[in-house]
């Protein structure tokens, strides 16, 4: 069962990165609510929730299904919250070289409802901005009312 749920510790990451096309977009690209779970390395928990992964072309797309791999990817190692939300955005960073990244990390941690603590329905979120979405309010607020908006459809 470890084994299997700590696979991410043995995989290339450029393995998953290799659907990637030229185009010329240059808006936001967004996945959101992509499913993950997780190993805490300081208590050998679980942890789970979801990743919202943003990005602004300068002139490469990444093939739709690469993102939520990235994301598998990381979150199957033992691994803090924290980093796993930077690690993400690194990738994609460095692999596309786009204009910006954004990547919002919400989890639910076993560690804090089992024990310690003990409070069920807390989640933690962390962010990375990179590039325009560090640099730019607007684009950066656009970016965090998209995930505002109810999921299930185009509203």
């Amino acid at each position: 069962a470890y084994a299997e749920m700590t696979t991410g510790m043995r995989e290339e990451p450029m393995e998953h990165l290799k659907t990637i096309f030229t185009e010329q977009y240059d808006e936001i690209v967004l996945l959101r609510d992509i499913e993950f779970h997780s190993m805490c390395e300081h208590h050998m928990l679980p942890f789970f929730g979801r990743a919202h992964v943003a990005y602004i072309p300068s002139d490469k797309v990444i093939g739709l299904s690469k993102i939520p791999r990235i994301v598998d990817m990381f979150a199957r190692r033992l691994q803090v919250q924290e980093r796993m939300t930077q690690e993400i955005a690194d990738m994609l960073e460095e692999v596309l070289a786009p204009r910006g990244v954004a990547v919002v990390v919400e989890g639910s941690h076993m560690c804090g409802m089992m024990r310690g603590v003990e409070k069920e329905h807390t989640r933690m979120v962390t962010t990375a901005m990179r590039g325009e979405f560090k640099s730019d309010r607007d684009l950066r607020n656009e970016f965090m009312d998209h995930l505002r908006r109810p999921s299930g459809g185009i509203q």
